[in-house]
C-alpha cells in the first residue's frame, strides 16, 4: 500500500502524548485487533456529534461534562488514527482524506454547538469557519512545497483544550451560579485565537516564500 499519502513522520502534528506508554499500548492493541486507521478517523466524528448533541440538547452540568469527555475522545481518535497508520504500517491511498475531512467536520460540530450553548450562534459559526481556515492555510503551505505548519496560538489541540476547559468550568459555574460565562469566554477565545492563527500561519508561509 502507498506510504506517502496517509500522515508521515514529517507532516504529522507534533504531539508529546504519542510517546507515552499508554498511547503506545492503545495503538498496539488497535493494530493487533486489526483496526482500520480510517475507521478510527470516522469515529472521531461520532464522538464530536455526541458532544454537540449534549451541548445542544442535554441541559445542566451533565451535558457539559459529557461534552468535555466527548471532546477528549475525539482527540484520542485523532491521535490514534495516525499512530495506527504509521506504526502499524497501515497507510492507504485515501488516508490523507480520512486524516483531514473528519477533523474539519468534528471541529465544526463541536465549535458551532459551543456557540449555541453560549447563546452566541453567530460567533460559534464564525469560530468554526476560522478554525477550518487555519487548516486550509496549513495544507496550502504544504501544497507550496513547505512543511505543514501547525503553529498556534489556537491550533486544533488548543481549540479543543479551551472547549474542554470551558465545558468543565461551565458545569461548575452552572451548578453554583446558574450562569454560563465560562462557555461564552471559551467561544470568544476560540474565535479570536483561530483568527490570529490564520494570520500567523499566512505570515510564516509568506516569509518562507520570500526567503532566498
Amino acid at each position: 500500500m502507498s506510504t506517502d499519502l496517509q500522515p508521515t513522520a514529517s507532516n504529522r502534528r507534533p504531539l508529546k502524548t504519542r510517546s507515552t506508554a499508554w498511547a503506545q499500548y492503545l495503538a498496539g492493541a488497535l493494530v493487533g485487533a486489526g483496526a482500520s486507521p480510517n475507521a478510527i478517523s470516522v469515529l472521531s466524528i461520532v464522538f464530536a456529534g455526541i458532544g454537540a448533541f449534549l451541548l445542544l440538547r442535554v441541559p445542566g452540568a451533565a451535558g457539559l461534562v459529557g461534552a468535555a469527555l466527548c471532546i477528549q475522545l475525539r482527540l484520542l481518535c485523532n491521535m490514534l488514527d495516525g499512530m495506527v497508520a504509521i506504526e502499524g504500517r497501515l497507510q492507504s491511498p485515501t488516508g490523507a482524506l480520512y486524516n483531514e475531512i473528519p477533523d474539519r467536520l468534528a471541529d465544526s460540530l463541536l465549535i458551532v454547538a459551543l456557540g449555541y450553548a453560549a447563546d452566541l450562534p453567530t460567533l460559534g459559526w464564525y469560530a468554526a469557519l476560522a478554525a477550518a481556515v487555519t487548516a486550509y492555510i496549513r495544507v496550502l503551505g504544504g501544497s507550496l512545497g513547505q512543511a505543514q505548519d501547525f503553529r498556534g496560538p489556537m491550533a486544533k489541540p488548543h481549540r479543543m483544550a479551551v472547549a474542554t476547559l470551558g465545558c468543565l468550568l461551565g458545569a461548575v459555574e452552572l451548578w453554583i451560579h446558574g450562569t454560563h460565562w465560562a462557555i461564552v469566554v471559551a467561544t470568544w477565545i476560540i474565535a479570536i485565537g483561530a483568527t490570529l492563527t490564520c494570520g500567523t500561519r499566512t505570515w510564516a508561509i509568506a516569509q518562507r516564500l520570500r526567503a532566498p
